[in-house]
């Protein structure tokens, strides 16, 4: 019997699992009944499990053929590697009708639902064929990958050296409400999704009446000016080939057509492909709108979040992934794109730290996949015929990966 094999007895569970979780889906790092579920779906597998201090995941360990201890004989170390899925939902009132809709404010609009059944089914894959397993397995179960750094909190509690010696490689599975034929693997070397980070900005005026414009500050105009300058700004200070991406999501300002307000507030985020892109976006950005309050007498407050790194997947192992992806389904099931993804993914904290890739499943419930809602819609859908593949694909790419060592 293979992974495949194994999986395809699988796969009514893994629905079940991918179904209940979506019915209880809870936003950021507190995930309480997610974590839950969970525990409970890998209960009685021989792992070595615990929970996070800072937030609600999960990690668990399989040891694989040899001592159990973590050493093989003559006390060399055991190699490991780490399979992670994510399991916080967003903030989003579901619209897709499914009988098994969430009820409430959130919704599993990204698929991680999926990613948290597809991982327990490499676990229980992984377990029965534990005996040939050439070094030992770490389980990520991820929450807060949405926009809280739930991967970062994970490494600084260590996850990336649960087994003992640090990982030696790193994968992870991503599911696309469309884009992407079903069933399809997608990954690319190099950076494969954009590092985002978010500033606040808000320009300080003087308010006065609207018909004396002159006896005030006016901060909207100012703004406005900010917003349009921003959209020059990335064609003029960045490569055409190392491209940036700043958009203003939300701009907010007055409560009458009559009344200058004393500020105008408006928030942007920046996405950006590289390491030195990344790190000139913030300075030229403070510099244009430093400048244009200054020109016009007012002030700027401008703060910063950091959030994302690019997701820079290692050549080697984007290779490795295409070899196993194919030779588990065929070659028409892998595909290379050649440009990356704007989206940002704090799988890319993992990837700084150690060799690995990041890959996309494509999940669109139809053949449509122009057309299909995308992640994080209100009626993204996902095809659950998939779980069983991802779960075989990561659990091959674990074993593989140990017995090169």
């Amino acid at each position: 019997m293979t992974y495949t094999d194994d999986a395809k007895g699988l796969q009514e569970d893994l629905v079940r699992l991918r179904r209940d979780l979506h019915r209880i889906p809870e936003i950021g790092l507190d995930l309480p009944r997610t974590q839950e579920r969970v525990l409970a779906a890998l209960d009685g597998l021989p792992l070595e499990i615990s929970t996070g201090r800072e937030l609600n995941s999960v990690v668990a360990v399989l040891r694989g053929g040899g001592t159990g201890d973590g050493s093989q004989a003559g006390g060399a170390a055991r190699p490991a590697v780490l399979l992670r899925g994510d399991m916080d939902a967003l903030p989003v009132v579901e619209r897709t009708g499914r009988d098994f809709v969430a009820d409430g404010p959130n919704m599993h609009a990204c698929g991680h639902d999926l990613h948290t059944a597809m991982l327990v089914g490499a676990a229980q894959l992984l377990s029965a064929h534990r005996d040939r397993l050439a070094g030992d397995v770490v389980f990520m179960f991820q929450p807060g990958e949405e926009g809280q750094d739930g991967a970062g909190r994970m490494i600084r509690e260590g996850v990336l050296d649960a087994a003992g010696p640090r990982v030696v490689g790193a994968y992870g599975l991503h599911v696309m409400s469309n884009r992407f034929r079903r069933g399809t693997f997608v990954s690319r070397p190099g950076t494969f999704m954009a590092g985002a980070d978010e500033i606040a900005v808000t320009v300080r005026g003087a308010g006065a009446h609207g018909s004396l414009p002159h006896t005030g500050k006016d901060p909207i105009p100012v703004a406005c000016e900010m917003v349009v300058a921003l959209q020059s700004l990335v064609t003029r200070k960045f490569d055409i080939f190392d491209p940036v991406v700043i958009t203003v999501g939300a701009f907010h300002a007055g409560t009458a057509s009559n009344i200058i307000p004393d500020d105008a507030t408006f928030h942007v985020t920046m996405r950006s492909f590289s390491r030195q892109s990344r790190e000139k976006l913030l300075p030229v950005v403070e510099d244009l709108l430093n400048g244009l309050a200054a020109a016009y007498g007012c002030g700027v407050d401008i703060t910063y979040k950091e959030q994302y790194p690019p997701t820079v997947n290692h050549a080697p192992e984007v290779d490795f992934l295409e070899e196993v992806a194919r030779d588990l389904y065929g070659e028409e099931r892998f595909t290379r794109i050649p440009n990356p993804i704007p989206g940002a993914e704090d799988f890319s904290r993992v990837l700084e730290e150690v060799p690995g890739t990041y890959a996309f499943l494509g999940a669109c419930p139809t053949d449509d996949v122009e057309h299909a809602p995308s992640n994080h819609s209100p009626l993204a859908d996902f095809d659950d015929s998939v779980l069983g593949d991802g779960a075989a694909l990561l659990a091959e790419l674990a074993d593989r990966r140990l017995t090169r060592g």
